[in-house]
């Protein structure tokens, strides 16, 4: 019980995506059936059986991100016993998290996107094409999330700012700005759109062959086709184009906070990341540049 009730909580007052509700509830599953193996209740765990619950999940193979997760949901959830009174005191206080490797986010150079899109933009002749094009020049030119995308309604679409409304990660609402040859792409995928779908037709901007919301294995389908054009690299998912779009805008000079704002950051660390990618772009550049190099 006190795990729905903890789950509902995130939902409700927190305002949790279901996406990390749905996260946190695996963790908890994994918890509670280790609690029931041990037989224990809520109330008589300790630091040490935290403790051995950690050492055991990463014995058992489990990467250090995911192990640290698994301590932040049991943080999380017993501050939330603590708070209801159903604990005395909250065990998972000294868990501390592991160390991990630092990993560069992973791009694709700007060049080869840009000669990818221009190519698309001539060839493209179906709905289909088009819709694909859209969508790999949404999530370059604007750096949106997958999630984000998914949600965009055609009435978010700003003609007079040149803008789109993005909801974002717990709710949050904020304005993105697109260029003008992005802009006319939507509006002229939009006119298509309703041209092709008369009769229930979706509110959302990316659809589907028949004009049903665009979903998350869609849009992932999508960018890896594009993205094997130009990469042979392992990951070419959407968020590899949000990373790109980052690196871009600070490759060329762009503020770190604009940056920040625009991709829906909560705090500067996680747009600081793209720093490294672009200092080690300027290594690799200098190395191929100078004559002593």
């Amino acid at each position: 019980m006190q795990y729905e009730r903890f789950l509902n909580y995130l939902t409700h007052e927190r305002r949790f995506s279901n996406h990390t509700v749905i996260a946190y509830a695996l963790e908890l599953e994994r918890f509670e059936s280790f609690l029931g193996a041990e037989q224990m209740v809520l109330d008589q765990v300790g630091y040490r059986v935290l403790r051995f619950y950690i050492s055991a999940q990463k014995e058992s193979g489990r990467a250090s991100t995911s192990v640290n997760r698994t301590i932040s949901v049991l943080k999380s959830f017993f501050k939330y016993l603590l708070r209801e009174g159903v604990v005395r005191q909250n065990p998972a206080t000294a868990l501390k998290s592991l160390r991990t490797p630092k990993k560069l986010p992973v791009t694709v150079e700007k060049e080869k996107l840009v000669a990818l899109l221009d190519q698309k933009t001539s060839e493209t002749q179906t709905f289909a094409e088009r819709r694909d094009l859209l969508v790999m020049e949404l999530l370059f030119g604007t750096g949106i999330r997958l999630s984000e995308l998914l949600a965009i309604a055609d009435e978010d679409i700003d003609g007079y700012g040149r803008q789109i409304r993005i909801l974002g990660k717990r709710n949050k609402q904020r304005l993105v700005p697109v260029h003008d040859l992005l802009y006319d792409q939507i509006i002229s995928y939009q006119m298509e759109k309703k041209s092709a779908f008369l009769q229930n037709m979706s509110n959302h901007l990316i659809v589907t062959n028949r004009g049903k919301p665009a979903y998350a294995s869609m849009i992932y389908q999508i960018v890896k086709k594009n993205l094997t054009l130009v990469t042979s690299q392992s990951k070419r998912s959407p968020h590899v184009l949000r990373h790109s779009f980052a690196t871009s805008l600070l490759d060329n000079g762009a503020d770190l906070n604009a940056i920040k704002e625009i991709l829906g950051h909560a705090g500067l660390v996680a747009t600081q990341v793209y720093t490294h990618n672009s200092a080690e772009r300027l290594k690799s550049i200098y190395k191929q540049a100078h004559p002593k190099a």
